[in-house]
């Protein structure tokens, strides 16, 4: 007859407990190997181009803060002000077309951006710098009558207000489906109950539906911003001396033609990064009441890293309590 011992099993304490389990993480040897090429790749470029024979790094630092860039540095930024607000205020006022009950209206919207989507923007821009080819003359006011103002195209619209037009008109077109795709991510109901209380369509849509919709409106709008600095680089087609322009002014006379585009993208580089910023903090304001607690800020994060040594966990899920209607659905 076996017997079978009774004493207290190896990996058990006393009183009976189990001991806790010790979890062993798994070792991917294959991301170190894969993050080591990658580095090893990065490096090797890097390393190629600042040892490049025929690339003279001193023309790079004596021109990244020269006049003439920061010049054009500053007409860049105008041009891109000025486009992206033309852009967004016609986006707006074409979104609420689009989506109005009036045929003729949401057609003219419609009309709008399926042809100004459908052309280039280099086009547009140089469509607008030789509009006085074909339009001498611009002039507004009564057929047969005194009433009438006249003046000439070319000191009409200058290179800057031509560039910007391209821009602002072929933004306005793609900034429409963005507040479109904004303003029918907006529950239904909270339109029709407005509408009840006895708002107006205009108050619905600037006190109910354009508040919620910039949640959805900002993320795409940021995106918009960052390539519309880059985009602003084809105004040298209209000889606007922004940044792109006046770097490849500056290599025509030296023959530092990489030289410059470095500078030039140096200083893409930085304004894009300070926009990316801003887009994060905008999406932050207006993610308020998406959700309960928002995550921590990249700078709270660094913060939190260099005091405690470690990066702050992710902010837990809070559990989902239902209300007596979502028992009565779940039910």
């Amino acid at each position: 007859m076996t017997e079978f011992a009774t004493g207290p099993s190896p990996g058990s304490r006393a009183g009976g407990r189990p001991e806790a389990i010790k979890a062993v993480p798994v070792r991917h040897y294959s991301r170190w190997v894969a993050a080591a090429l990658v580095l090893a790749f990065g490096a090797e470029i890097v390393y190629t181009v600042i040892t490049a024979p025929n690339l003279r790094w001193e023309f790079v630092g004596t021109y990244l803060f020269g006049r003439l860039i920061r010049e054009g540095i500053l007409i860049t930024l105008e041009l891109t002000v000025f486009a992206m607000v033309l852009g967004i205020v016609l986006g707006v006022v074409l979104a609420v077309m689009r989506i109005s009950p009036n045929p003729v209206v949401s057609w003219v919207s419609w009309f709008y951006i399926w042809f100004f989507r459908g052309t280039p923007v280099l086009v547009q821009i140089f469509f607008w710098y030789n509009l006085n080819l074909v339009l001498p003359h611009i002039g507004l006011g009564i057929p047969g009558t005194p009433i009438w103002w006249q003046a000439n195209t070319n000191s009409l619209i200058s290179p800057f207000l031509a560039a910007a037009f391209g821009l602002g008109l072929n933004e306005g077109a793609y900034m429409a489906e963005i507040v479109r795709a904004g303003i029918i991510s907006v529950e239904q109901g909270q339109t029709e109950a407005a509408q009840a209380l006895g708002m107006t369509r205009l108050q619905v849509m600037r006190r109910i539906v354009l508040p919620q919709a910039m949640r959805v409106i900002t993320p795409p709008t940021g995106n918009e911003t960052i390539s519309m600095l880059k985009t602003s680089s084809l105004a040298f087609v209209a000889a606007v001396p922004e940044l792109f322009t006046r770097a490849t002014q500056i290599a025509s006379a030296n023959f530092a033609v990489i030289e410059l585009l470095i500078v030039a993208s140096v200083w893409y580089l930085v304004m894009t990064s300070i926009l990316t910023v801003g887009q994060y903090y905008l999406e932050r304001y207006f993610g308020r009441g998406s959700q309960r607690e928002l995550p921590p800020t990249p700078l709270q994060r660094l913060r939190r890293m260099l005091v405690t040594g470690h990066l702050p966990p992710p902010t837990p899920a809070e559990p989902f309590t239902p209300t007596g209607r979502e028992r009565n659905r779940l039910i």
